[in-house]
């Protein structure tokens, strides 16, 4: 693709990301008009209740959700990269699933125990289901990290993940057999996914990880750039696939967990975005797939948040009812496509 068709495409998608950003805070349950919306941004109007709406809810959480489509995309990206498997994605490893387990023991175990529902627990019961999700699914991307180091095939590692996140479901099914019905009740609604759970207490410490995190990503570039030749080739030029493997698998851990914790399971955005970027840059340059993949993720859970808001709904839709309804047909494309080759 020539460079002026580049900066065309990349021009488009931010200008569809900044669109998408200014609804998130004008469309709601309460429709914001955009001048007064400006306004309150700027401080120039003290409209105390657009003021709470804007800054206590919309802007929290189309922040998060930018910051979430980003991580999640690009942890896709490295994850299809890295098993060269089209149809992989961060949820492949089980962190999603270790995630889960950890917010099931928490919000089970303790329903089970005291025989109290966890809401009754007050603030045990919003920092407890972050902290819970953050370490079961950093424990899985540790184990994940020891296997990877134990082992050349990449398919074996996939099978390995796949069994753990059985592994985590089943004991998260038996918690739920004994727990109560309002519990239950909490972590199915976790499940959902949910951008509405950082707020402004937990901004700056959910921004600050991710963009670490996906400062990394672009350090990974060239070694990413040199996996695509095949192991034989990157052992030629010196990369040292073990120990790049294990990088990659970190990066992209490190990515989902902080996500899940903070937002639930979110699917099908590390799944989908890597294959639109490829498909409109017509490159498998992650110098240029990196950012772009970002971008598209950004696209794609500011536009799921705004659907998932729409005036006339009574609360808000689950995040992942609404990302499987547009990511779904484009995974669907890329097995027929694939089969097609």
């Amino acid at each position: 693709m020539k460079n002026s068709k580049i900066v065309l495409v990349f021009g488009g998608i931010i200008l569809l990301g900044l669109i998408l950003f200014v609804l998130n805070l004008v469309v709601g349950s309460v429709m914001a008009p955009l001048d007064d919306t400006l306004k309150v941004l700027f401080k120039v109007d003290t409209n105390n209740t657009l003021n709470v709406i804007i800054f206590n809810y919309r802007l929290p959480q189309a922040l998060t959700a930018l910051l979430a489509g980003a991580a999640l995309a690009v942890a896709g990206l490295l994850m299809q990269t890295l098993f060269r498997n089209p149809l992989a994605d961060p949820s492949m490893l089980g962190i999603s699933s270790g995630a889960s387990l950890g917010v099931g023991l928490v919000i089970l175990l303790t329903g089970a125990i005291s025989g109290a529902a966890i809401s009754s627990f007050g603030w045990w019961s919003t920092i407890g289901v972050s902290l819970a999700a953050f370490i079961g699914a950093v424990a899985i991307l540790f184990v994940m990290l020891a296997f990877s180091a134990r082992m050349k095939n990449m398919t074996t590692l996939i099978i390995i993940g796949l069994m753990i996140a059985y592994l985590a479901g089943s004991i998260t099914d038996i918690l739920k057999f004994f727990s109560l019905k309002e519990d239950i009740h909490a972590f199915v609604i976790w499940g959902m996914g949910s951008f509405s759970g950082v707020g402004t207490s937990k901004m700056t410490v959910f921004a600050t990880s991710i963009i670490i995190g996906l400062i990394a990503t672009f350090f990974l570039s060239k070694n990413l750039n040199i996996l695509l030749l095949g192991d034989m080739y990157a052992e030629n030029l010196g990369l040292n696939i073990k120990r790049n493997s294990v990088i990659i698998i970190l990066v992209s851990g490190y990515l989902t967990a902080i996500v899940t914790a903070y937002c639930g399971p979110i699917a099908f955005v590390g799944l989908a975005m890597p294959h639109i970027a490829r498909f409109l840059f017509k490159s498998s340059d992650h110098h240029l797939l990196i950012p772009a993949t970002m971008l598209i993720g950004i696209d794609m859970t500011l536009l799921c948040n705004l659907i998932a808001r729409m005036p006339g709904l009574d609360g808000n839709l689950p995040i992942n009812a609404v990302t499987a309804f547009i990511g779904a047909p484009v995974v669907i494309s890329v097995i027929m496509k694939s089969k097609k080759q």
